[in-house]
C-alpha cells in the first residue's frame, strides 16, 4: 500500500477487516510483526505516536481528541500554545493564537465568529475541519482519517468530504479509512480494499466502479449467495 502527496487513498473494508489495526500501525501505536514501513523511501519503525508525528504522519480518530468544554483556540493548540514574555512571567499569547486559528480555518473554508466558544457548540463537520486544520498546521504530511463521516448526516458528511479534498489540495497525502464506498468513490484517487486482515488489491478510480467497490467489500461471492437465498425465500 502506498500514499503520495496531494492524493487521497481510500482504505475500505467491512467491520473486522483490519482497518483499525492498520491505523494504529501507521500511527505508531502497534509495531508491525512483519513487512516494512517506508517514509520518503527510508525504512522507519515507530515506537510511539510521537515518532510518527515527528515524520509528519498525523491521525485524526473518530473522537477527534478534543475537550468539549474548552474553546476552539485551546483545542487547536492543546499543550502547544503560543506564549509571550519570559519565565516566570510567560503567559498565553491569546491574540496570536486566535489569529493563527482563524487563518488556518479560513484556509479550510470555515469562518467562526467567536473563537472563545466551546468546541461543543460546533457542528460535527466543523469539529472535523478543526481537527484536520490542526494536524496540517503542526506539520502533517500524511493525514490518516478514521471514519470521518460515520456519525454525520448527509449534509454534514458532504461538508467534511470537501475539507478532505482541501487537505489534498494543500499537498497532504490523505489516507481515508471508511466503510462507505459511496463517500470513498466521490473523493478518492486510489482505493485499497481490506478483508479479514488482508489486502484484496489497490485500484485507481478508472479501474473500479462504485458498484464493484461495494461488491468487493461485501465479499463478492458471499453477497451473490445472500442475494440468491433472499430471492429463493
Amino acid at each position: 500500500m502506498r500514499v503520495y502527496a496531494s492524493e487521497i487513498l481510500c482504505v475500505l473494508g467491512d467491520n473486522g477487516a483490519g482497518k483499525s489495526t492498520l491505523i494504529k500501525t501507521l500511527s505508531g501505536v502497534h509495531p508491525p510483526d512483519e513487512g516494512r514501513l517506508l517514509v520518503d523511501g527510508e525504512p522507519v519503525r515507530f515506537s510511539s505516536p510521537r515518532d510518527a508525528l515527528a515524520r509528519g504522519i498525523a491521525t485524526v480518530y473518530q473522537d477527534l481528541a478534543m475537550v468539549p468544554m474548552l474553546s476552539v483556540v485551546r483545542n487547536f493548540f492543546l499543550g502547544a500554545e503560543p506564549t509571550r514574555g519570559v519565565w516566570p512571567l510567560r503567559r498565553l499569547d491569546l491574540r496570536e493564537a486566535e489569529e493563527v486559528v482563524r487563518a488556518e480555518l479560513k484556509r479550510m473554508g470555515i469562518e467562526l465568529r467567536d473563537m472563545s466558544a466551546p468546541v461543543s457548540a460546533l457542528s460535527g463537520g466543523q469539529r472535523q475541519a478543526l481537527a484536520i486544520a490542526r494536524a496540517i498546521h503542526f506539520g502533517a504530511r500524511v493525514l490518516v482519517l478514521d471514519e470521518p463521516t460515520s456519525a454525520l448526516g448527509v449534509k454534514q458528511a458532504g461538508i467534511v468530504l470537501r475539507y478532505v479534498m482541501e487537505a489534498r489540495t494543500r499537498g497532504c497525502g490523505v489516507i481515508l479509512i471508511t466503510h462507505n464506498p459511496h463517500h470513498a468513490h466521490m473523493v478518492g484517487d486510489r482505493f485499497t480494499i481490506l478483508s479479514r486482515g488482508r489486502c484484496e488489491g489497490t485500484f485507481t478510480k478508472a479501474e473500479i466502479s462504485r458498484d464493484e467497490l461495494v461488491r468487493r467489500m461485501a465479499g463478492g461471492e458471499e453477497l451473490e449467495q445472500l442475494q440468491h437465498e433472499l430471492r429463493a425465500s
